[in-house]
């Protein structure tokens, strides 16, 4: 029990206040000891892949390290997606495995497998060394003990992760000197502590800008923002990248142009295989170090001549109303009602980017984007909204599936207002408008596309929540939160929707 005691003690010096339990018998006494710790926040869920999620939403939502704590096995294992997550957004999720004896490596034995470093790259294995800015794993190797544990008092220390470098000559260098000719903006995802700084550098740079909504800044810039379409076949000369990765089909695309890419993010990571330029820093550190910028003055004509483009849009989602588009686009203004918006890979989020609405900010707007891939969305959705009302969550069909059992939360958060939106169009319909899937057969696209005919009220009747389902506009008129969470099965007219990509 002392060496249990001592590494929960050590977690909580390092800032690590809320714990994710689950049940096993080699962790027993880990969780007997967070269970009996006075001011420890500790949550409980059965399964491991959606537990280390959830402590990576409540990372997300608190600024401060979250642990999952597991038995061992395969169930340490489990964790890996959510590791790799939190690597790829440099965030301090923290993985406590308890281990089988050092006796039993290699041994075969029931529930053994080798665990340490388990997650390679991906995270760190020693406090004393630990950044603060990555996923940290400590296996700790227990004897089979009787789990008892008192009431003891916990002491929280802060969390002070390291400084991460910072640097701006890169960044002034880049805005020198007549460079601004051809300069676009890309914003992805911010953190709450950038966004303020990044808007007001932008307005006064006034450079064209193409922001992601998980920015938190695209519904404000006003005339600033373009269409990412405004570029195709027109690619600038010089791409400022401020934040997380892009999202759309424009960042990949420059894999193969000669566009000179200058990123500001905070995992250090430039998105792109080929060269370009990287400041490792805190985006609004930055541009509050490289002080006022003068304004490049109005945005590009070249630029301008794409607005007609939005226009036609419209004109799309009123032809089509109960398209997928068409549905998303209304759902967008729906969800200004809500405390907190977070966007599920890949086709919903792609689509908020395309067709949502322009003119009012969303509370908080938050999505996983470090690996792009659709494991734990619920899960993470609800670790970050876990204390607020009136929270929107809007998912694919694929990536709900991938995370069935995350409502086995809802009992220990809130659900009063909570929406659960689930855009059901029968498999991963974001495949079907890949070129490079033109000439398959149609048995090997649907090898591809995966098509499912998923019906999701008896998912909602299973966790107790309420349910309502959408498969035109007026449907939208009944939509209102509880008390309870609401499951919204969002349905599209097939034949709408194919004729509105058609038609673009």
């Amino acid at each position: 029990m002392q060496q249990e005691r001592e590494i929960i003690e050590q977690l909580l010096e390092a800032g690590c206040g809320e714990f994710v339990v689950c049940g096993g018998a080699r962790n027993a006494t880990l969780v007997a000891l967070l269970e009996a710790g006075e001011g420890i926040r500790v949550w409980k869920h059965f399964e491991e892949r959606g537990a280390a999620f959830f402590a990576l939403g409540r990372v997300k939502d608190t600024g401060q390290p979250c642990a999952v704590v597991t038995t061992s096995g395969t169930a340490v294992a489990e964790c890996l997606p959510a590791v790799i997550e939190a690597h790829y957004t440099a965030k301090p999720l923290i993985v406590v495995s308890a281990d089988r004896p050092e006796s039993f490596r290699g041994s075969g034995a029931p529930q053994t497998i080798e665990q340490e470093n388990l997650f390679g790259d991906y995270a760190a294995t020693s406090l004393e060394t630990w950044s603060g800015h990555l996923p940290l794993h400590l296996n700790v190797s227990l004897e089979e003990t009787k789990a008892t544990a008192e009431s003891w008092p916990a002491q929280l220390g802060g969390f002070l992760p390291d400084r991460l470098p910072f640097e701006v000559r890169s960044l002034r260098d880049f805005l020198d000197d007549g460079v601004f000719k051809g300069l676009i903006a890309m914003v992805g995802g911010l953190e709450d502590a950038d966004r303020e700084d990044v808007f007001y550098f932008l307005k006064d740079l006034g450079v064209p800008v193409i922001a992601d909504v998980t920015s938190g800044i695209r519904e404000v810039l006003g005339d600033l923002i373009i269409p990412e379409s405004a570029l195709r076949g027109n690619l600038p000369g010089r791409i400022l990248r401020i934040g997380e990765v892009p999202i759309g089909r424009l960042w990949r695309d420059l894999e193969d142009a000669s566009t000179e890419v200058l990123s500001i993010c905070r995992n250090g990571l430039p998105g792109l295989a080929r060269e370009s330029k990287i400041i490792h820093a805190e985006p609004g550190r930055v541009i509050r170090g490289l002080g006022p910028v003068d304004a490049v003055g109005d945005v590009r004509d070249d630029f301008l001549k794409a607005r007609p483009l939005l226009g036609r849009v419209s004109e799309l989602l009123e032809a089509c109303p109960d398209s997928e588009p068409g549905l998303v686009s209304l759902l967008s203004v729906y969800a200004t009602t809500g405390e907190g918006l977070f966007l599920g890979n890949s086709l919903p989020i792609r689509e908020w980017n395309d067709f949502a609405q322009r003119e009012t900010p969303y509370a908080r707007v938050m999505a996983n984007r470090g690996a792009n891939g659709i494991d734990g969305q619920i899960s993470t959705w609800l670790g970050t909204t876990a204390e607020i009302e009136d929270a929107w969550g809007i998912f694919g069909d694929l990536t709900t599936l991938y995370d069935l059992a995350a409502p086995g939360m809802f009992s220990q958060i809130e659900t009063k207002g909570r929406i659960l939106v689930v855009i059901n169009n029968g498999g991963g319909q974001i495949f079907e408008r890949l070129p490079r899937l033109d000439d398959l057969t149609e048995v090997q696209k649907a090898a591809v596309v995966q098509p499912q005919e998923m019906k999701l009220q008896a998912w909602a009747e299973m966790w107790d929540m309420d349910y309502h389902k959408i498969t035109r506009r007026e449907d939208f008129d009944d939509l209102e939160g509880g008390e309870k969470t609401l499951l919204v099965e969002l349905i599209p007219n097939a034949t709408q929707t194919k004729e509105f990509w058609e038609r673009l």
